[in-house]
């Protein structure tokens, strides 16, 4: 994983210098709902590498569950439904354990993060998080639909079900292969063929789920890994990038497939 830089000059810090106390009326939860970019920490911009892509949270105002990714490592958490407008409580979030060559980012985001109560529109798509003294420590910017799932284009290989590498000597490599325009999907669970749709959210760009997969009726001596495949397919409820390719998410927001590139 490259470095990411925080730019961290004076004229980037708007975010000190404005306060998310207003006269005007608070905006509802439902107005934070969706995935948002992090743009700027503490008034520093976020600046990431040309092979990155920016962290980001998300808010999930129906179901009180937030996600996403702090620089390095997933992150995810529960999302209090019953605060006051302009109010948010996540509590704590929880992040998966991987390491990075570098984690400054995500100790900014997640640091930033811990201190967050309120909300505040902050321009066009953009919001400001802050601290219970109304202090902006975040600034979010709206992620536009339908570009994230342009990564999924093309063909990859499967290399990891629910946290165990597929083994890469196999006589019949399972695969993805991703056609955007017509919403398919074609390959193979290590035995036989699978074909099918996917479904996606325009209100949410990271949705995604498999229903309905068929596949062929061949046998094979070992249907062990096939049969785990399918499952964690038939589990998947989003996808985000990853530094080894695309994770997979079941609704717990648990990677049960890797996919990796041809």
């Amino acid at each position: 994983m490259k470095k990411i830089v925080v730019s961290m000059f004076i004229a980037g810090t708007v975010l000190a210098m404005t306060s998310c106390s207003s006269t005007e009326k608070a905006l509802p939860l439902s107005s934070i709902n969706g995935e948002w970019n992090i743009v700027e920490i503490n008034g520093a911009k976020v600046h990431p590498d040309a092979s990155q892509t920016l962290p980001f949270i998300a808010f999930d105002t129906n179901a009180g569950r937030v996600y996403g990714n702090s620089g390095c490592n997933r992150m995810m958490g529960s999302l209090k439904l019953d605060t006051k407008p302009g109010t948010v409580d996540f509590g704590a979030l929880a992040t998966t354990k991987m390491a990075c060559p570098d984690m400054v980012m995500e100790k900014n985001v997640l640091n930033a993060l811990e201190q967050v109560k309120h909300y505040k529109k902050a321009g066009k798509e953009k919001i400001f998080l802050c601290t219970s003294s109304n202090r902006p420590v975040i600034m979010l910017e709206k992620k536009k639909n339908g570009g994230e799932l342009l990564v999924l284009g093309g063909d990859w290989n499967i290399v990891e079900v629910n946290g165990e590498a597929v083994p890469s000597d196999l006589e019949q490599q399972p695969f993805l292969s991703f056609n955007l325009q017509e919403k398919r999907i074609h390959g193979n669970a290590g035995c036989n063929t699978l074909n099918g749709g996917f479904l996606t959210d325009s209100k949410n760009p990271s949705a995604i789920s498999f229903p309905g997969t068929a596949t062929t009726m061949m046998a094979c001596p070992d249907m062990e890994l096939e049969g785990k495949i399918l499952k964690a397919l038939n589990e998947v409820k989003s996808f985000d990038t990853l530094s080894e390719g695309v994770g997979l998410y079941d609704a717990s927001n648990k990677v049960v497939l890797v996919l990796k590139k041809k």
